[in-house]
């Protein structure tokens, strides 16, 4: 069953100024210290390896940004600060509520399956509809990724913490991976808050700081990323520029986004100075 705009109650209403007309109206601007950029959500394909100019191997970790749109604009006015509701992927109407298929009806862009939100200053400003792609980070800068890790499901304290162990010579019984003691005798007598004991493995919220962005594929919307990425393959995650890597140490980055015609050839970052064999 199709749904018009007339047909569902909005869960928010966009102004007019925020309608998809307003995507021929950005202008590219400079990047300053105080920028602070959208970020995407992407989906971790997978993991790949390159070898670089000096023959190294480098780990890869591919991310796919699944036509990634802004789907509405917070506004100070409104709901008291400025950031940018961004959604990725897919999904069937009959997976959706009345009210989630208002937001998107109103909004004018397609349903999403994966929603997420992104602080941004005024420069960073972008109207609902404009489309995000791998281009929007260039190779050689450093973001920052969060993702929920893999569940282990319950597992023990050398698992989990990394424990070594009791002794496995003669004199031990059906002990040799137990915790050991872990009270304090009868002062304190009780177990402290915190202490590392079996439990529930990953499933966790996680970030990976600083990143690196070793190669970009802005036609088919794939960043490769050095290193490993939180999360199971399949699962979505949030890529925004680093925190914590200074003004100085990032390259010049596209604000509020790449507005160019996308480049044909994969983008890789810059030669490393350092010979790793020495």
């Amino acid at each position: 069953m199709q749904l018009s705009n007339a047909d569902v109650a909005p869960a928010f209403v966009e102004d007019e100024d925020d309608s998809i007309e307003g995507l021929h109206d950005l202008k590219a601007t400079g990047i300053t210290p105080e920028t602070r950029r959208c970020g995407v959500i992407a989906v971790k394909a997978g993991m790949t390896q390159e070898w670089d100019e000096w023959g190294a191997r480098v780990p890869l970790t591919v991310l796919w940004i699944d036509d990634c749109q802004v789907v509405q604009v917070k506004t100070p006015e409104r709901e008291g600060y400025l950031s940018l509701q961004l959604g990725c992927g897919s999904k069937r109407e009959k997976q959706l509520n009345g009210r989630e298929l208002g937001h998107y009806a109103w909004a004018g862009v397609p349903i999403k399956r994966k929603l997420s939100e992104f602080r941004i200053t005024d420069d960073a400003y972008l109207p609902v509809g404009t489309t995000l792609n791998a281009a929007h980070f260039v190779p050689g800068q450093y973001v920052d990724i969060q993702g929920t890790t893999i569940g282990k499901g319950f597992q023990g304290v050398m698992k989990r913490w990394g424990f070594a162990g009791q002794p496995a010579s003669h004199g031990n019984s059906k002990a040799h991976r137990a915790a050991g003691g872990i009270g304090g005798c009868q002062d304190p007598g009780k177990v402290w808050p915190g202490k590392k004991m079996p439990g529930r493995m990953g499933g966790k919220l996680r970030t990976l700081s600083c990143g690196y962005v070793y190669k970009v594929d802005a036609v088919r919307n794939l960043l490769y990323v050095r290193g490993q990425v939180p999360g199971h393959k399949g699962n979505f995650v949030r890529i925004r520029d680093a925190v914590l890597k200074t003004f100085k140490e990032q390259p010049a980055r596209p604000v509020p986004t790449f507005l160019d015609p996308l480049p044909q050839q994969p983008m890789k970052c810059p030669k490393d100075p350092k010979n790793p064999f020495e």
